[in-house]
């Protein structure tokens, strides 16, 4: 059933999305595993539209953030007004109290109203003038960033990143889906007429399914022997933590339920590393000169020499 439901939620993206369906399907798994997506690609591939196509999808509310270096933390959060009729402040909530946020091009803004996310990411709340206020289920920021080269952005900090279930590359489309593309131009035509396939309680519910997952003793340990070899890697100053163990475990069963399992196998997790993964660890490389890309290729050599359980 739950393969079924995802099946139309996933047709309904690809109705306006033309890129590669990988993009969509970890999308989907950050979205099922009640994690947020980090989608990190050049401009003008599709991040926004693939975002904006997932939230028109359900039923549910969505909001939109233009992450620029004036916003502040309360253009994000909310902010107090004065009501001159009660004589108090009344609490006008941000963009935050939606169940899908985008926060589009998040790495323009400054580090310290990134940082007013970061409560509401990893506990599904937000704190403000002695107030804590829960956050309606499903909850998910879809955020979008450009590579770190391009002028005028701003390095997400680590423990921000952390916050991030996965971190997904769009990429270039084939020649046949740009062909599309220009033929339909559906970011103008196709994305405002699309209809909810699926409610936001049929979302949560489906998410309170993916605990169920079964995790078998030789996937676990295949997943150990991933971390381990991680934190002993000559080329690394630090390897995956165990939140991120926990993370490649809980994307790994939200994999297998979208594909109609009840019991996660291998090559759940061997697919799901280099997403769930390569934006928790550091590489030395990185502090000595600031290359990003060497984690990448560490993780797959990591890939390639730890035996996958049959």
């Amino acid at each position: 059933m739950a393969h079924q439901r995802f099946e139309r939620l996933r047709a309904s993206i690809q109705s306006v999305f033309f890129g590669h369906s990988a993009a969509v399907d970890q999308l989907l798994i950050g979205l099922l595993g009640r994690g947020h997506v980090l989608i990190e690609d050049v401009p003008g591939v599709g991040k926004t539209v693939l975002a904006r196509a997932l939230a028109r999808s359900i039923d549910c509310k969505f909001s939109r953030i233009q992450l620029t270096p004036d916003l502040l933390p309360s253009d994000i959060i909310g902010v107090s007004v004065y009501n001159n009729q009660t004589q108090s402040f009344d609490f006008k909530p941000g963009p935050i109290f939606a169940n899908i946020v985008l926060a589009d091009e998040i790495n323009r803004t400054t580090p310290r109203t990134q940082s007013a996310l970061l409560e509401a990411m990893s506990e599904e709340q937000v704190s403000v003038e002695n107030m804590t206020m829960p956050l309606q289920r499903p909850f998910m920021v879809v955020a979008t960033q450009n590579p770190f080269e391009f002028e005028g952005t701003y390095y997400l900090p680590e423990n921000q990143l952390d916050r991030f279930l996965l971190r997904i590359s769009v990429g270039y489309p084939d020649r046949a889906a740009e062909q599309r593309i220009l033929m339909l131009q559906p970011a103008r035509t196709k994305l405002d007429e699309m209809r909810p396939v699926m409610t936001g309680a049929e979302i949560a519910e489906l998410q309170d399914e993916v605990p169920k997952v079964r995790l078998d003793s030789a996937v676990v340990d295949y997943v150990l022997d991933l971390v381990d070899a991680s934190r002993h890697d000559d080329e690394l100053h630090l390897g995956i933590s165990p939140r991120g163990s926990l993370a490649l475990t809980q994307a790994a069963q939200a994999a297998a339920l979208l594909d109609g399992r009840d019991y996660v196998i291998p090559d759940d997790v061997k697919s799901l590393v280099l997403a769930v993964c390569a934006h928790r660890v550091i590489s030395k490389a990185y502090l000595q000169n600031g290359d990003t890309n060497t984690t990448v290729r560490v993780l797959k050599r990591i890939l390639d020499q730890v035996p996958t359980p049959t």
